[in-house]
């Protein structure tokens, strides 16, 4: 039978749409989990990149880190906890809210005994594409004491990823990270300058690839006109900062609501800096900003015309671990 000259006009059309339709579900719907979290690491390095396009195991480079404390931490006292408090004698954590150009910006201040509770996790315990989980379902997941979301690496197919001392993705983006160190200490890096292998070697414990560095040795590292993309100048804004050894701030703050305009990364650094911060990141935002506290959500999550958490592909957490 002689196929029509338009029939193969619409036989081709509908095989670009089936394949577009194949792209959009393989980008953003189904799950392929690399490898596991905690898994023993591969014997041999093999190329991120290599690995992402043919959806074999992707890089485990270095065995966690085992970097110790120099003294062995107190022994937890039993915890005081209070709905904005918690304190056992190694973690201590204070939620306070604040109220700056009609933003609701939640604050943890944050203070440790060891650089060991201040820790990562990924979703579903897993290292791969399209793996999201709730921040506070990962919380929960891992006993963490406070929780905010990561960078969400999954969302990218490039940009350095290690967590609690383990190398899973080394594909530079040419992004400006945040390096946390075994000691507890920060560093911004540019990717085009190190690699991840160096990183590791130098004692970097989780790397954290979202950005800009909104505070560095004190100063606003963000211009008034910076911003994440194609973002509006005012959005809910994750962020995480030092103000002196061991002693943190987990920062959230809600937008795109009547009730909280959200902020530009200026305002945030601005903030930071007011608080004290003299290292502090911008961490992925919008609807997936989240602050979770002893399993309670914070705060309120905007994520697209109605309030609730979105998933994510990552948690920055403190804790003792699973």
């Amino acid at each position: 039978m002689k196929i029509p000259r338009y029939g193969f006009a619409v036989l081709f059309g509908l095989a670009l749409l089936a394949f577009t339709g194949y792209l959009l579900a393989d980008t953003f719907l189904i799950k392929r989990v690399y490898t596991t979290a905690g898994e023993e690491p591969a014997a041999q390095t093999v190329s991120t990149q290599a690995a992402e396009e043919s959806d074999e195991i992707a890089i485990v480079t270095a065995e966690p880190d085992e970097a110790s404390p120099t003294e062995e931490p107190a022994q937890a006292a039993e915890p005081v906890t209070t709905d904005t408090t918690y304190s056992d004698g190694n973690i201590s954590v204070q939620l306070s809210t604040y109220r700056l150009l009609e933003t609701t910006v939640y604050v943890a201040d944050v203070r440790l005994s060891s650089a060991d509770y201040l820790r990562t996790a990924l979703a579903e315990n897993s290292y791969g594409r399209n793996i999201t989980e709730k921040t506070s379902s990962m919380a929960s997941s891992v006993n963490a004491i406070l929780a905010i979301n990561g960078d969400y690496y999954g969302a990218q197919r490039s940009g350095y990823v290690i967590r609690n001392g383990v190398l899973y993705r080394s594909t530079s983006g040419g992004g400006e990270d945040l390096v946390i160190y075994a000691d507890g200490s920060f560093g911004i890096i540019n990717e085009d300058d190190v690699t991840a292998e160096e990183l590791l070697a130098s004692g970097a414990r989780n790397v954290l690839s979202f950005g800009p560095a909104l505070v560095e040795d004190g100063e606003i590292a963000v211009s008034e006109n910076d911003e994440v993309g194609r973002a509006m100048a005012s959005n809910p804004r994750t962020a995480i900062g030092v103000i002196d050894d061991l002693h943190y701030v987990f920062v959230v703050a809600d937008g795109r609501t009547s009730d909280s305009d959200g902020l530009s990364l200026h305002e945030l650094a601005t903030f930071l800096q007011s608080i004290g911060c003299k290292t502090a990141y911008n961490l992925d935002g919008g609807g997936s900003s989240s602050m979770v506290f002893l399993g309670t959500l914070v705060n309120n999550p905007a994520n697209g015309r109605k309030s609730s958490e979105r998933s994510v592909s990552d948690i920055v957490y403190i804790g003792y671990g699973a």
